[in-house]
């Protein structure tokens, strides 16, 4: 893919930014130098490498979800100044 001016107007209107006339040229070598480093590992032979999301093994950190302290509602209710029905009691805030 050839790095135009077109282009990187293009990219300027899509990203909202302005870039003067030598950021232009900078960023259109700059863009070109990652094309043609994509285009170079492009060349590399992946025949029979097993695709990898990370380069160390993974496993799934998640656990079982399981209650292990139980209901603690009046514990928890004998730390509120006020409360009623098994809730905390608060001042009213709206009128």
């Amino acid at each position: 893919m050839e790095i135009t001016s077109e282009l990187i107007d293009y990219l300027q209107q899509l990203g909202r930014i302005r870039l003067t006339e030598d950021e232009k040229q900078k960023t259109m070598k700059d863009l070109g130098s990652i094309l043609g480093y994509i285009d170079k590992l492009n060349e590399l032979d992946t025949e029979g490498v097993v695709p990898m999301s990370h380069a160390f093994p993974r496993t799934n950190v998640f656990r079982e979800d399981e209650v292990t302290n139980g209901d603690m509602r009046d514990d928890i209710l004998q730390n509120a100044p006020e409360s009623k029905d098994g809730a905390f009691l608060v001042p009213k805030t709206v009128e």
